[in-house]
Order: structure tokens, then sequence, then C-alpha cells
């Protein structure tokens, strides 16, 4: 379907990719992943063909189209909706407008007539005739009413956006299909929709993602970027993780016989595939277990950080009391009659339709906020410690690494230098990298930062808005496993669905009347009939 044939990519001394030959086939989802600039987007940009490669080619079947998400949230604000999906099919769209503006012309000829009919059996063939009722299907089960299918797109909002420029990149069944983090800015019930399409869909994808449940839902496939190489892997996201991580405890293991060794992967192949058997997701994906290749499994040159979050002291029983706080923005109620108490241990998501309810809810609990109803109290014996969404105030210095994170030292230890280099290193800042100016490292960076800090405090009660936000799979798949370590309680908002549903024991969503409070795993509370219906009506 889709050849790539000894591409290399470098930009002055440093390669990218180095002799990359890969192929990829139909019926089959790729999840290319790779640590933050490994060249992940560029891969992607060559492949569409918006970036030229040093060397090598990419070559399309014959007669195949390929279809790309755009990234570019403002290209269409001059189309209405309705079309903007019809641009996605560019060779129906192409035809559709040249025999519009044929049949537009005042002098209309024999010569036109001969050309209409010849695009109109063509329009048919590519089933043009329905292509704005499939548009508008489309638009529809992605939540897009009937009443905005010719609005123009630059009167949506972002998110509505989104969820259009979706629409079009699916829009005709293109042949390949390529999406660069197509969950971002989506909600979980679109992001469910988009997982259940994708993984019936017959043809080719090939996509970049951070949401591991979205990558394990649709997957086929792991491509793994490493040492400039493009390296396919039968199976889904958390095998490639789970077996990699096997195969590099396997390798440590110099005493073990190879035979004991082989029998250890397979049983783990064994227990993978049935898991994934049960799996609602796993529908046409189901082929994936027989590719699953016990010779394939191979450890991992990836560098995890090490977050582990300890308690200076244990908390009592009394952790937090929240009475009816409520809260407006701009004369939208965020929540009203917010009511709860976080008992010792509990791992509590909190969600909303709204995200600024949720982060004025954690800068009211931090004090950096003033509720306009309502009241809190926070037990004795508790030490909290927030992650806000927006770090931007803690980074407007000229301190080094070093120096920024011993401002949050407590002890003499602490603030010595080879104490806070040990501390950064274990955070993926060695050597020279502990060095750098704080007010210009990267999003992500920022993000292992402040989680040093937060470590330092050794907190009993964590506060995390969307914590995920900026960090690679390696970061969230560390500081997942912190988390669901900790003895301490949690309070945190995310978009990824798999540390939602791993970390999370009890659900709090906040609306404009009221607060839904559930303890339930994640899945279990939007699969919940009764929830459904009362969401619906707090939000109605």
């Amino acid at each position: 379907m889709l050849t790539v044939s000894n591409l290399s990519v470098q930009f002055g001394k440093r390669i990218l990719f180095d002799e990359v030959n890969v192929k990829f086939t139909q019926g089959n989802c790729y999840g290319i992943i790779g640590a933050n600039g490994s060249g992940k987007s560029t891969f992607l940009k060559i492949i569409s063909g918006k970036m030229e490669a040093s060397n090598g080619h990419v070559h399309l079947d014959k007669g195949k189209r390929m279809s790309v998400l755009t990234q570019d949230h403002f290209a269409f604000d001059a189309y209405p909706v309705l079309e903007t999906v019809l641009v996605g099919n560019k060779p129906l769209f192409e035809i559709k407008k040249e025999m519009d503006s044929i049949y537009a012309k005042p002098d209309f000829s024999d010569a036109d007539g001969v050309r209409v009919g010849d695009l109109g059996t063509l329009f048919d063939e590519m089933g043009g005739w329905n292509a704005e009722s499939d548009a508008a299907n489309l638009l529809s089960s992605l939540g897009i009413r009937e009443d905005n299918h010719y609005t123009l797109m630059g009167d949506l909002d972002n998110k509505m956006k989104v969820r259009v420029l979706l629409a079009q990149a699916i829009f005709g069944n293109p042949d390949v299909l390529i999406m660069d983090e197509p969950t971002n800015d989506l909600d979980f019930e679109t992001i469910g929709w988009l997982e259940n399409f994708l993984a019936n869909y017959e043809n080719t994808v090939i996509v970049v993602s951070h949401d591991r449940h979205f990558l394990d839902a649709v997957c086929t496939h792991i491509s793994d970027i490493d040492r400039g190489k493009i390296t396919h892997f039968s199976g889904n996201y958390t095998f490639w993780y789970e077996s990699s991580q096997l195969a590099a405890r396997q390798r440590a293991q110099q005493n073990k016989k190879s035979d004991e060794k082989k029998k250890e992967l397979e049983e783990f192949i064994r227990r993978f595939s049935a898991n994934v058997a049960k799996s609602k997701q796993a529908t046409s994906r189901k082929k994936m277990l027989d590719r699953l290749n016990v010779d394939e499994i191979q450890p991992s040159s990836r560098r995890y950080p090490g977050i582990f979050f300890e308690q200076e002291r244990e908390a009592g029983d009394q952790i937090l009391n929240v009475e009816h706080l409520a809260k407006s923005i701009d004369g939208d109620v965020l929540f009203k009659d917010v009511h709860f108490n976080l008992n010792r241990g509990d791992k509590v998501t909190i969600i909303s339709r709204d995200s600024r309810a949720v982060t004025a809810l954690y800068e009211i609990l931090a004090g950096k906020m003033e509720a306009d109803f309502g009241s809190f109290q926070w037990g004795v014996t508790t030490i909290q410690s927030y992650l806000p969404v927006d770090n931007t105030d803690y980074f407007e210095n000229e301190l080094n690494l070093v120096e920024w994170l011993r401002q949050y030292a407590k002890t003499e230890e602490e603030r010595e230098e080879v104490y806070l280099r040990g501390f950064l290193g274990r955070m993926l800042f060695s050597g020279e990298e502990a060095l750098k100016q704080s007010s210009v490292i990267s999003g992500g960076e920022k993000v292992r930062c402040m989680l040093s800090r937060m470590m330092m405090v050794r907190a009993n009660v964590l506060m995390l808005d969307e914590p995920t936000n900026h960090l690679d799979l390696e970061s969230i798949q560390a500081f997942n496993n912190s988390l669901t370590k900790f003895t301490g309680t949690v309070l945190f908002s995310t978009h990824d669905h798999e540390f939602a549903q791993t970390v999370a024991t009890r659900i709090i969503e906040l609306t404009p009347k009221g607060v839904i409070n559930r303890f339930s795993t994640f899945d279990e509370y939007l699969e919940d009939p009764k929830v459904k219906e009362l969401r619906e009506e707090m939000y109605g």
C-alpha cells in the first residue's frame, strides 16, 4: 500500500532518520512512537508529502488516496462546515466544483454538455450523489448538529472545529489515513467513537498519539522510532511496552537458560492474547493476535524518569470536607452545590464538560481563587501539593534547573548540589541538562521539573490538573505507575483514558446543576446507564 525506501533525514549534523525501509499494508493500524524529538511528526509530514526527505522516496500504490488530519484549525474558516468535510475527498470535490462552474455558465455549449456528462459519470462512480448526505451523517455521529452544518468554520469554537476536521479526514473512506495526535481537544465520548470507527476500518491507518488507551484500542502494530530507524512490532502499545520491559528484565538475568526465557515470553503472549480477545474493541483487529511473535520481542532503549511520591507523614482520617461550593466566570455557571468528603487513600478523577470548572475547583482548594459560595476545610494532618494546568508563573526567572529546584528544598542536605543533580538526573536532566535555564525549557521538561518539586514536598495529598499535558509516552507511563503505587490521596483531572482508568477509584463530576459523585472505575462510570441519564439532566 505505502512503501518507504532508503529514507534519510538530516538537519545540519543531526541525523534524524538513516536509511529507513518500511511498508504499511492494508487493514493495519500503525502507532508511531518514539522519544520527544525522535521525528514522529516529521515522518508523518514526509510520507504525506508536506516535507522533503534528504534522501530516499515514498511510494503510494497507483489509484490509492491518502487523507491527512490537518493540524491547522484555521485553514477552513471561510468554508461552511459541510463543505469542509467534502473537501476531505479532494478528487470528488474537484469534480463537483468543475461541474458546478460549468452549469453556472451563461453560454452553456455542446462541448460543455459532453464534459459535464463525463464528469457526472465519474461523480456517480465515486458515490458523489450521496456525498452530502454521507458527510451530514458523519458530522451528526460526531455530535455536530444539523443546524450547524452550514455554519462557517470560523464561527465554531475550537473543540467543534476539531470534530469537523476529523470528519474531513475520514470522509470518503481514504486508502491511507494519517493522523497526528487525533485525540487532542476531543472529549471521551468522541474519542470512544473514533476508537470504534478505526478498530473496524479496513484500510491503512498511521497515527501518532500519546493516548495509550487509544493506541491499545486501534493499533495492530507499533512502529518504534529508535536510533534513526523505524521498526514494526505486532500488537498494540501495552503489548509493546510490557513485552519490552520483560525482555529487558530477561537480558539482565544472564544466568537464566534461553529455553526458560523463551517459555516465559510465550506464556506472556498467551496471557496477553487472552486479555485482548475479551476486549470490546478487538472486533476486526483480533487478527493482530495471530501475528504476535516471540522472536520480535526486544528490550527497548527508552529512558523512563524516576517518579516516586513519598509522604512525609501519613494523613489522619479527615482529608477534605467541601460544602456547597459554587463558581461562575463571565456569567457562566461552572458548578454549584458541590459537596463531598475525601477519605484517606481516595484517588479521585475530577471531570466536567467545561475544563474551566475543574481548574477553578483546584484553584479554590489551593487558595488561589475565591469561591462565589460555600466552604472547604483541609484536615490538620494533610500536606497538599498542587500541579496547575498552567505552570508559567513558576518559570519566569533566569535560574538554571539546579538553582530552580533548590528553591523548594527543605533541609541542608536537599540544598546540596550533589543531591539536587541526583534528583534531576532521575528525571532525565543529567550532566549539562541540569544547567539549562528554566525559562527556556520545553513544556514537557517544565512538567518534569514541577513533578520534581512535588516529590520534594513529600505531600500526602496530590492535586493534579491535566498532569499528562506535554509529557511523552515514557513519562506518562512512569507517572501512571507511580500514582497507582502511591498510598496517599490523589485528586486529578486528565484527558488520558488509561490514566483515569488505572488510577481512579472514585469519580466526581462538576456540572452547572450540581455534582455527581461515584465510587467506581472510570470505565464503569462512563458505561453506567443511570449516570448517563443523570449527566444529561445535569447539563440540560
